[in-house]
Order: C-alpha cells, then sequence, then structure tokens
C-alpha cells in the first residue's frame, strides 16, 4: 500500500546520502505504488523524485525452460553423445520431446556438434558449451546484455521480449524528515470548537493541481468551421436561407437551374432519387404552417409576395425554355418530359434552395445576399476524399449592374476573410451559369494550386422564368464544408471526419477553430 510504502522510503532514504533507485530498494512493488507514495511525500516537498523510462529484456517461458534444463541443441548433443553406436533420427524426438528435436537439431548441425551418418546421428566433438544457456542466464540476473545483436537473435527466436519499465531516482527533499505526519485536508467545526487546530497540521493548498474533468457534450469539428463562415456572411450582410428541405423534386434541383433532363448528373449513377413516393406536384404556393422561410420573413408577408405569383406561368417558361428556346436563348430544342421534372430525389447541391429563394425574391426585386451551408447528396464511391453525403457552402448575390469583375473582386475579399490571399481563376462550364469559373488557392502546406471553389452568373434563362427583371445579374459560389475542415485539424480521411468511423475522443478533444480572417 502507499501509505505503508511511504515510511519504507523514508527509511530508505535515512540510510543513504545518495540518491536511491526504486527498481532496487522495490523490486516487487508496481510502479503506479511507488509513484503513488512520492507523490504523497513530494506534495509535503519530503522527497524529489526524477522519472526514469528504459526498456528490459524478460525471458519467455520457453527461455525460462532453456535456464534450467538448456537450450534445446544442448540436449539433442546431449542425447547423441549418449548413444555410444549413434542415434537414430527417429529416435530423437521419444528422448529430447518434439519440440527440442525440431528446433535443436539444426541449430547442433550449424554449430558443428553432431554429423549425420545415412539415418544415425553422431557427435562430433567431446563436449559443448552451451552458449544459448549462458546468454539467457545473463539476461535473467541483469535484465539486458552487453551485446546489442544478442537480444535481437533471441528476440528473432521469440526467447525474449522487450518490455518498458518505469522506475524513480529518489533524494531527500527540503522538508525530509524520518517521521511522517498525516496532514489534515479540512477545518473541521470539532476542531475549532476543542482548540485542536492549533497543533494540527495542516495540508497546503495546491493551486498547481488539474481539477477532474467534467464530462460535457462536444461540438463535431464541422460545426465549428461551419459556424465560422457563417459569422463571415453575416459580417458581410448576407442572410441565412432555410435548408431544411433534402429531398426537392427533379424542377427545383435541375429543371428551374436550366440543366437538361439528358444531363449525366441526372442519371441513377450520380443521384439518389426517392422510391416511394416517387413523384410529387408541380410548384405551388406554400401552405400557410410552411417553415421553408428565410429568416427575418414573416409568414403575412410571405403569403402575400407568394400569392402575386403565378407558379402555372412560371412552370410553363421553365418549359418553353427547355424545349424552344426564350428569353434571348434557343433552348435545348428536345421535349421537354413532365414526369422527369417531378421525380423526388435527395438534392444533389443547395443551389435548389437558391432558386427557390430567387424566385421569391422575384415577387419583389431588390439587391439581396443570401448564404446556406446545409449537407447534399451525391451516389459517389465512398473513398478518402469522396462521400456519398456532405456539406456544400453556398452564397448568392443579387444586385442590379453586376459583372465579372465584380465577382472576382468580391470572391478575393470573401477568401481573404478565410486567410486565402493567394487566388487563381479558371474558366469553366456549368449549366445554371454562364460565365462560369473554377477558383484555385495556393495552399502553403502543400506548396501547390488546390481548387477551392466554383463560382459565376447565373444565366438569363434561369433567372428570368422567374420574372426577374432584365437588368437584374446574380453572382453564385459554392465550396464544401469539409475540405476546409479536413485542412484545419490535418484529417486525411473524410471517412474519420463523417460517418460511422469517426472517433467520439476526436470530437471530444479537438479545440475551437479559428479560421486566419483579415
Amino acid at each position: 500500500m502507499a501509505s505503508d510504502l511511504t515510511l519504507q522510503v523514508l527509511d530508505a532514504l535515512s540510510e543513504s546520502n545518495d540518491p536511491i533507485l526504486t527498481a532496487n530498494a522495490f523490486p516487487s512493488v508496481p510502479s503506479a505504488t511507488v509513484k503513488s507514495a512520492l507523490d504523497r511525500l513530494g506534495s509535503r516537498e519530503m522527497v524529489s523524485y526524477k522519472t526514469i523510462d528504459r526498456e528490459e529484456a524478460v525471458l519467455t517461458d520457453e527461455a525460462n525452460g532453456i535456464v534450467a534444463d538448456g537450450s534445446h541443441e544442448a540436449k539433442v548433443f546431449e542425447a547423441v553423445r549418449k548413444a555410444v553406436e549413434g542415434l537414430k533420427i527417429g529416435d530423437l524426438p521419444g528422448l529430447v520431446g518434439k519440440e527440442s528435436a525440431k528446433v535443436g537439431q539444426g541449430k547442433a548441425f550449424k554449430e558443428g556438434w553432431i554429423k549425420k551418418d545415412k539415418d544415425v546421428l553422431r557427435a562430433n566433438t567431446d563436449a559443448i558449451r552451451d552458449i544459448t544457456r549462458e546468454q539467457l542466464q545473463t539476461i535473467q540476473d541483469t535484465r539486458t546484455h552487453p551485446e546489442a545483436k544478442v537480444i535481437a537473435d533471441l528476440r528473432k527466436r521469440k526467447l525474449v521480449i522487450m518490455q518498458k519499465v518505469i522506475s524513480f531516482e529518489v533524494a531527500k527533499g527540503p522538508k525530509y524528515a524520518k517521521e511522517f505526519f498525516k496532514e489534515e485536508t479540512d477545518l473541521t467545526a470539532d476542531m475549532l470548537a476543542s482548540g485542536s487546530w492549533k497543533s494540527a497540521r495542516l495540508k497546503p493548498y495546491n493551486f498547481k493541481s488539474k481539477g477532474a474533468l467534467t464530462p460535457s457534450g462536444a461540438l463535431h469539428p464541422l460545426n465549428k468551421v461551419r459556424h465560422e463562415f457563417r459569422q463571415i456572411f453575416f459580417e458581410m450582410g448576407f442572410e441565412e436561407m432555410p435548408t431544411n428541405r433534402f429531398v426537392e423534386t427533379g424542377f427545383w434541383n435541375f429543371d428551374a437551374l436550366f440543366v437538361p433532363q439528358q444531363h449525366p448528373a441526372r442519371d441513377l449513377q450520380d443521384t439518389f432519387y426517392i422510391s416511394d413516393p416517387s413523384t410529387a406536384d408541380k410548384p405551388r404556393r406554400d401552405p400557410k404552417t410552411a417553415i421553408h422561410l428565410a429568416k427575418g420573413t414573416s409568414s403575412d408577408s410571405a403569403q402575400k409576395e407568394d400569392r402575386s405569383q403565378d407558379y402555372k406561368q412560371y412552370w410553363n417558361n421553365v418549359r418553353e425554355v427547355h424545349e424552344n428556346g426564350k428569353y434571348g436563348s434557343i433552348g435545348y430544342r428536345y421535349p421537354w418530359k413532365e414526369d422527369e421534372s417531378l421525380r423526388l430525389v435527395l438534392r444533389t447541391h443547395t443551389t435548389a434552395i437558391s432558386t427557390y429563394v430567387l424566385h421569391k425574391l422575384a415577387a419583389n426585386p431588390r439587391p439581396a445576399r443570401y448564404f446556406s451551408i446545409d449537407r447534399v447528396f451525391r451516389n459517389e464511391t465512398v473513398d478518402a476524399t469522396h462521400l456519398a453525403e456532405f456539406h456544400q457552402v453556398e452564397g448568392v448575390i443579387a444586385d442590379f449592374g453586376l459583372t465579372l469583375g465584380g465577382l472576382i473582386g468580391f470572391m478575393e475579399v470573401f477568401f481573404a476573410k478565410m486567410g486565402i490571399h493567394k487566388l487563381r481563376f479558371k474558366p469553366a462550364y456549368n449549366p445554371y451559369t454562364e460565365p462560369s469559373m473554377e477558383i484555385y488557392g495556393f495552399h502553403e502546406g502543400l506548396d501547390k494550386w488546390v481548387e477551392i471553389g466554383n463560382s459565376g452568373m447565373f444565366r438569363p434563362e434561369m433567372l428570368e422564368p422567374m420574372g426577374l427583371p432584365k437588368d437584374m445579374r446574380v453572382y453564385g459560389w459554392g465550396l464544401s464544408l469539409e475540405r476546409p475542415t479536413m485542412i484545419k485539424y490535418g484529417v486525411k480521411n473524410i471517412r474519420e471526419l463523417l460517418g460511422h468511423k469517426v472517433d467520439l475522443n476526436f470530437v471530444e478533444s479537438n479545440p475551437a477553430v479559428r479560421l486566419e480572417r483579415d
């Protein structure tokens, strides 16, 4: 027990003017018990100590048997030597055992102790030196061997294992004494009443000790980074869009964005389709109980804006711009299918929400800034960098007289708030934006340019069917939430960040994140 060991430690120190080693003084006492006693004495400044970590060689059960009875090869030699006329190979296991016969025979041949004469073994010398036994005896006595190669060879033969051993070097402290007095930890009413507090030894407060960890919840790293992104958007005057509709119709997810019905993104291998129910109604006014309203928008005002919008006309406008072209566009010129537009899908991007909100904006066209951060779904093969579901960060700016140069300038300001200053823009293609640009940022850690987002100006074929004015322009851009989170927390496999393989200790132990904002 630690309380008993404290007195033994003090006695051991009293017999020596030099520091003592606990491995020598208390070889059979577990290191945890020793440390508990030393911590108790150290808190009273009666002793000081330092920890010594070292590796010791420990014999296996087989090796202990060799120390007691000799090595396998020595047993084989002894059996052969005693057989004056030679020993038949088949008789060897019965004399020394199967294991010794199997292992020791080859070793004895290698050492030149025995030789083979047809099916008979004969001794090749009169006496041998059992080196293996001697080596193991040395390790048993000293827990090591002067030659590292010997230990390495014995480890290969599984005769020795290495074990980490913790011991302590203990010296007398400034308040060392042979007697150990119990210190009171509390000043009680009885002590005050009897006056015993005057002679009591009170334990001093340890203001450096750490308190016990209080169990509590923890934010997921994705939520921490999401919070930072939301703050950036709010600082720049954006309004958050409602994102609670994971299931959308093909109309809002694809057709309203001027994505043709033959586009590869709408194939089964790229999109999750709902089987029951498989379709929904045509676009219509939201019910009074709908919660798909932007924050700050009252239900009454939303209903008033909804009544001023002709959803049937919007449906027909989208059909016409696809089939025959409209608003200065020749369209895709294919037979647009109503059933395809009504199919239910797990949304593949939050741009479906942006389309819904922009259509609401058409009832009262005005400059506006919207953003959303939420989950989207893609039918992709899961690997270290891809999941079937992930989070998309999206921003939308609607105003009059916007230009591509303004979009590039805004992107530089936006990403600078995340600590990304070196940007490049590459022309790209999106069905619903023209012009379109991929955004690349220079990653200092990787020392290379990496894609960090996509952007563009929404096409008239998407905006004008909603009823937005011809001179209103809309910027749109997006990026994933997972990529900056993986970079910030040093995660190499996305499956360690999101999904059933996430380590809860990783969630609980990671600190809050702070993007390097300007």
